[in-house]
């Protein structure tokens, strides 16, 4: 044999031998829907063999791979996809892709649920919103009350939230309880929010269905979260027609306190307008807040204090004649919150918040005394682990301790109770994918002074529908403890009890939002007593039940140029027998239709910004004497045409002006009747209406910094 059949030889064997080796991988990748996917890259790991997928998903290559190979399929928008085993099977493989999840992109659980604020994706207000509307004069209630949902008590001035009353709703600063979250008042004269809204970045409202994180509230929740870090040193002046303000905020490299107080007296101011009721002294208040931060290695410290000292005297009438009643009220409330990065995407949150607030109330010949001390203690671990499951868990307690001491010409009293609850709550989102996602959470509470335990599930699920709409839904059940007037005559009365359904529509696109959820609530264990008003000697029970339900509209709408404007509307039809009521009825602060027209409008010529809200309510219930159907009377309907105006003197000075009920409608809130009749049998009525038909604000605000365009823009 000579050289060249050798070569030949070997050359025959290489080729026959690489030919043998080679393998043949092939298949074709589809999306979920079986949807052919065009340009994905397939490749055997470690190595160069690969190829694309064709217009019909299709790919084949050969390799000389042997054994056990990983085979990686990806694409951009798709989640890439690892398949191990012998070589020799990866031929005719169907492949399917799962799309990417985009947080920015994917559903949000947000039925029974508002957001107010540039750190949520779920905001329908900006935190501009809850001060600049005309009406709320820096109110955060009166502003939340322009939302669907709402109940709109003008002599009571707190939450009412689809039929529940105000004690229903609880408050929470930075995830901690706030006991008393409003100003101290009496009968008749409307309370306010106790808390300056320049000091929030954000608010997050559930009108039902909340999170298994809170409790303690039949109806709804409002959470604030203070600022995590200060802007810039700063001085603001304010000058007000009903008092001075002043806040100081002064940066380190790490941390930052911001100083704020503010003195209000409404004497002068009720020197010259006409009043509906008689003021002996005028309603003054001293306040002040502070909240300090400061940014640790792997946390964050916010404390935040508050004080106020509120007294006045009102002449108020009763049967005939007129009562004084008068009023000094010390308010403090201390929060502090620290929160932490334990890493591998582990957070810890803890806090510990503190109020006390002292009473001293004289009506005629009565004098009651009493001081609530509160505490909240509450820690919280939180877990991602991956884009698309995040678990909340934790423990917490609460601790009430009242004491009342009452004089009267009768004898004297001494009501007073401790409780405490104590609380474990889990939640879980979880996304299944980019379109449908679940919260499940359940909570589970020990109530010392009741003796009981129970559990509270929680769920909401939500579905994208398309880019710009999806729908939700939510179920709860929650409890909540008797409040103060029950619990210091008797502390032997179970935990309310109300199941929540919500269905939620939302659409949004650009600049527009649409809103559309509706609603039932079953109450079950409500509270009851007998007599006219709630004393020592009343008979308490947990025989009352009730329901509301019903429908709620939020539009917004900010495409057209310098015009920023929302339209809520709300229908409800509920019934409840709590209280003293005999019979299950509509109680006394529902209204079955609400109506608000929100409206803002920058005029660049001007430099000024004008709002106006409109209000309407559809007549409440209320209980006439004189006829023998309980709570079978209603108001006339409610109307309130509100208007503000805020003028840049300077790019850092602002005169603001604001009117309430500019057309002076004489609204009436219900009827209160004497205690007996008179010469001709008939109990006479005297009609409950607001301080006075009209409310003028005006105010200069003044802002000292270096950054010459900041303003308090965003705080009136």
């Amino acid at each position: 044999m000579n050289f060249n059949y050798y070569l030949f030889l070997f050359v025959f064997i290489f080729i026959s031998q690489s030919s043998f080796a080679q393998q043949e991988i092939s298949g074709v990748v589809t999306d979920k829907k079986e949807q052919p996917i065009a340009g994905a890259n397939i490749y055997l790991k470690g190595t160069y063999d690969g190829a694309i997928s064709d217009e019909n998903g299709h790919f084949n290559f050969t390799s000389e791979e042997t054994g056990t190979q990983t085979l990686i399929i990806s694409f951009l928008t798709f989640e890439s996809k690892e398949i191990s085993g012998e070589i020799n099977s990866f031929k005719n493989l169907q492949i399917r892709l799962n799309e990417k999840f985009d947080a920015l992109g994917a559903v949000m659980i947000n039925a029974g649920n508002f957001e107010a604020g540039s750190t949520s994706e779920a905001s329908v207000l900006k935190p501009l919103d809850i001060v600049t509307t005309a009406g709320s004069v820096g109110n955060i209630i009166a502003a939340l009350e322009t939302l669907p949902g709402t109940q709109s008590v003008g002599e009571d001035g707190r939450l009412f939230v689809r039929g529940g009353d105000a004690t229903e709703t609880q408050t929470f600063v930075n995830g901690l309880r706030v006991s008393q979250p409003y100003n101290a008042s009496v009968q008749n004269v409307p309370s306010r929010g106790r808390f300056s809204p320049y000091l929030f970045k954000g608010m997050s409202f559930s009108t039902g269905g909340y999170s298994a994180e809170y409790g303690n509230a039949l109806s709804s929740i409002l959470v604030m979260d203070t600022q995590d870090e200060a802007e810039e040193d700063n001085t603001e002046l304010s000058f007000m027609s009903l008092g001075l303000g002043i806040g100081k905020t002064k940066n380190w490299e790490k941390s930052s306190i911001t100083l704020n107080a503010s003195y209000t007296n409404l004497g002068p101011y009720q020197s010259l307008i006409d009043q509906n009721i008689t003021f002996d002294k005028a309603f003054q208040s001293i306040a002040g807040e502070v909240v300090y931060r400061n940014q640790l290695k792997n946390g964050l410290l916010k404390v935040y204090t508050a004080y106020d000292y509120t007294s006045f005297n009102v002449n108020q009438p009763k049967d005939g004649t007129r009562r004084q009643v008068n009023l000094k009220n010390n308010n403090f409330y201390l929060n502090s919150s620290y929160d932490h990065s334990l890493g591998n995407k582990w957070h810890l949150f803890s806090g510990i918040s503190y109020g006390n607030s002292q009473n001293d109330i004289n009506l005629d010949t009565e004098a009651i005394d009493d001081i609530e001390n509160s505490f909240h203690l509450k820690a919280k671990l939180s877990k991602k682990f991956t884009d698309k499951i995040k678990l909340n868990f934790g423990a917490e307690y609460f601790n009430t301790d009242f004491d009342q001491s009452y004089f009267s010409e009768d004898g004297n009293y001494n009501p007073n109770y401790t409780s405490g609850l104590f609380s474990v709550f889990s939640e879980a989102d979880v996304y299944f994918t980019q379109n449908l996602a679940a919260k499940v959470g359940v909570r589970a509470t020990q109530d010392a002074l009741a003796e009981e335990i129970f559990a509270s599930p929680r769920i909401s699920l939500a579905y994208k529908l398309d880019e710009n709409q999806q729908i939700s839904t939510a179920f709860g059940s929650f409890k909540q403890q008797a409040s103060q007037e029950y619990l210091k005559f008797n502390q032997n009365l179970f935990q309310q009890k109300a199941t929540h359904y919500i269905l939620n529509y939302q659409y949004s696109k650009g600049s527009k939002t649409l809103r559309a959820e509706a609603y039932f609530k079953e109450y079950r264990d409500l509270l009851t007593y007998t007599g006219k008003e709630i004393t020592y000697n009343s008979n308490f029970s947990n025989s009352g039940s009730g329901y509301a339900k019903g429908i709620d509209i939020f539009w917004r709408d900010e495409h057209f140029k310098n015009l920023d404007y929302w339209i809520s509307y709300s229908f409800i039809d509920s019934e409840r027998r709590y209280r003293n009521y005999p019979t299950q009825v509509t109680p006394n602060f529902v209204a079955n239709h609400n109506l608000s027209i929100v409206s803002k409008y920058w005029i660049q010529s001007l430099r000024s910004q004008a709002g106006f809200t409109y209000n309407f309510n559809s007549g409440r219930p209320y209980n006439d004497p004189n006829t023998s159907n309980f709570m079978a009377a209603k108001t006339k309907s409610y109307h309130s045409l509100n208007f503000n105006w805020a003028y840049l003197v300077s790019k850092q000075q602002i005169l603001y002006v604001s009117i309430s009920n500019v057309l002076g409608t004489e609204n009436i809130f219900g009827y209160e009747y004497s205690d007996y009749p008179n010469a001709s049998g008939r109990y006479a009525a005297t009609a409950v209406r607001p301080l006075a038909d009209r409310f003028f604000f005006v105010g200069f605000f003044w802002t000292i910094s270096d950054n010459k365009n900041r303003n308090q823009l965003d705080q009136l």
